[in-house]
């Protein structure tokens, strides 16, 4: 059989299940249009003799390229219009669409619009169509346990569960006890409240803002982070309380921050903005 008829029939076959992953992400029939078509543009584009498993493959292409849509959407999202809404589906000749919206549900769908890009896919992919972490975590470029927890924060936010931290005010404590003493240029304050053998890690964004890219051990974290946090002000992450450096009114610098027990033990300053893009962010009082 001709090579090109055959990929052609071979994608005819995984165009239903390719829309029904590119309508969860998107929530757009015009955007689902263009997600499936540029998945057969890069079909045609690619090597594909290799490919043991062409729906697999199928799959992690429309969902990287719903990814983009999403990423694209989102920084171009003017703040005034407010979110995007989905779209209701209309019937198409064969109904094929209608039913596909059912299957979804409206509540559903307006939950999943409040989703990060990344933790949307990582639960669609997932929960909805069963993918492995482990084929899930490259298309969003992290490893498998960390596209887990966007999966996880995912699930709670749509059965509209709050994170599992009954800590949570003994942590905000913390927090803030950290953000005064380097404020305050206060040393020992800051040894209180650092596990001795905290680890900070910065990437190359935020290594070019002045942070280093690893300090270990309380003592030089301390001295690094004393007189710091001026711009910085503590606030939800993903669901996680971290600290959101604000420079000219735009949010500049995520630092991650993991608290065990009674004490800070590792430190991750993120200024990718792409990356950041993806966070969701709630500044906290």
């Amino acid at each position: 059989m001709d090579e090109k008829k055959f990929l052609a029939e071979k994608f005819e076959a995984n165009r239903g299940h390719l829309r029904a992953v590119a309508y969860r992400m998107l929530g757009s029939t015009a955007e689902v249009d263009d997600a499936v078509q540029e998945t057969w543009l890069r079909l045609n584009r690619s090597d594909t003799s290799a490919v043991e498993n062409l729906g697999g493959w199928l799959t992690t292409v429309v969902a990287r390229v719903c990814l983009d849509m999403l990423r694209s959407r989102k920084s171009r999202r003017e703040e005034p219009m407010g979110p995007h809404v989905p779209e209701p589906v209309a019937d198409d000749a064969h109904g094929r669409d209608a039913e596909m919206a059912d299957s979804v549900g409206a509540a559903l769908l307006v939950v999943l619009e409040t989703l990060a890009p990344a933790e949307r896919l990582a639960f669609v992919l997932h929960d909805m169509f069963a993918v492995p972490f482990e084929e899930i975590a490259p298309i969003v470029g992290r490893t498998p346990a960390a596209a887990r927890q966007l999966a996880s924060r995912a699930r709670r936010r749509v059965q509209g569960t709050p994170p599992p931290d009954a800590d949570f005010s003994r942590q905000k404590n913390i927090v803030d006890a950290f953000l005064k003493a380097s404020r305050d240029g206060d040393f020992e304050g800051l040894l209180a409240v650092l596990d001795p053998d905290v680890v900070v890690r910065a990437d190359q964004a935020a290594q070019r803002l002045g942070s280093q890219a690893e300090i270990r051990g309380a003592t030089a974290v301390a001295e690094f982070f004393k007189g710091r946090a001026q711009a910085a002000k503590p606030a939800l992450v993903d669901g996680s309380l971290a600290l959101a450096v604000m420079l000219g009114g735009q949010l500049r610098v995520v630092v991650r921050l993991t608290i065990s027990g009674e004490r800070i033990s590792a430190i991750d300053a993120v200024a990718d903005s792409e990356q950041i893009g993806e966070f969701d962010v709630t500044l906290l009082a």
